[in-house]
């Protein structure tokens, strides 16, 4: 134990009993449903108990060779890089307007992090009626062309009504992370390009944006990961995997396989691709883009 540790505790198993809660919390509701997932992934588990078959690769080749497995891995990837691409967009440019101190830009920091404490399910409720077609906001364009807002019969619009749901509820956290980075790139940088005849948009191209790479990519990262598993709160509120499967990602496709079709060893097996595919985007979001993040101003 380190001297500054016995400066802050008198007991050096303090620190020890402080995170005990939150670790037990993390092997009990993280590590052992992992495992569970990947031990199910070789047995074929009875749907109520009772004993399981040892299949080794079966469930693999079962699962890689259905047709809707790669559908939904598939519309899993383009929500992945539409909505989190759009999660990361929208507050860098509500951050910019922020940092320059636009009109309403003070009151409107407190706005834009009320999302954060709503959870999913609630807000895929209220998206719901938002953008319901008959009562909605988008109601009146079915009163001038029927039928061109239909989330309950068109895949790409209920598809698209998800996307603005999620993109909604991530405002907030990224709009911190990146806030905080612009305020940090010292003043007298801003003013010294504009001295050198830099507008306003190359001293954000030049000057702002590569100096906070590093909030940038910790923001890219976590909604590129987060954005997997996340929207599963939403597409149960909002379209329940319809209309015709048209928003039936994976992680939702795992639940309906698992806790209503009662294919635990089918939902068990998908866990443990759709944890493999989370970390290969991972690593590969660190391979590409840490290399050409600089940590020092």
């Amino acid at each position: 134990m380190s001297n500054a540790a016995h400066a802050l505790f008198a007991n050096r198993w303090l620190p020890v009993l402080l995170v005990a809660p939150l670790a037990l919390l993390v092997i009990v509701f993280f590590y052992v449903p992992i495992f569970e997932a990947f031990y199910w992934s070789f047995f074929l588990e009875r749907p109520f108990g009772g004993g399981s078959i040892f299949v080794g690769w079966g469930n693999f080749a079962r699962v890689l060779a259905d047709p809707q497995f790669w559908e939904a891995t598939r519309k899993t990837l383009t929500f992945t890089v539409v909505g989190s691409s759009l999660a990361v967009l929208v507050p860098l440019i509500l951050a910019v307007a922020a940092d320059r101190q636009v009109h309403l830009s003070h009151p409107a920091r407190n706005v834009l992090v009320w999302p954060k404490g709503i959870a999913g399910a609630s807000i895929g409720v209220v998206f719901a009626y938002i953008f319901n077609p008959f009562v909605g906001i988008l109601a009146p364009l079915n009163q001038v062309s029927p039928g061109i807002w239909a989330p309950g019969i068109d895949g790409f619009d209920a598809f698209a009504m998800v996307i603005l749901a999620y993109v909604w509820g991530g405002i907030p956290f990224n709009f911190v992370i990146l806030l905080a980075g612009l305020q940090s790139v010292p003043h007298t940088l801003h003013q010294a390009a504009a001295m050198d005849g830099a507008g306003p948009w190359r001293r954000i191209f030049e000057i702002q944006l590569p100096l906070i790479a590093p909030q940038l990519m910790l923001v890219v990262v976590l909604e590129f990961t987060e954005s997997i598993t996340a929207a599963f709160a939403l597409i149960d509120t909002i379209t329940r995997g319809g209309p015709g499967g048209a928003t039936t990602l994976l992680v939702y496709k795992i639940y309906t396989d698992g806790f209503v079709g009662y294919d635990l060893s089918g939902a068990a097996t998908q866990t443990a691709l759709l944890m493999v595919l989370v970390i290969l985007l991972t690593s590969a979001q660190f391979a590409f883009l840490g290399r050409h993040i600089n940590y020092e101003r």
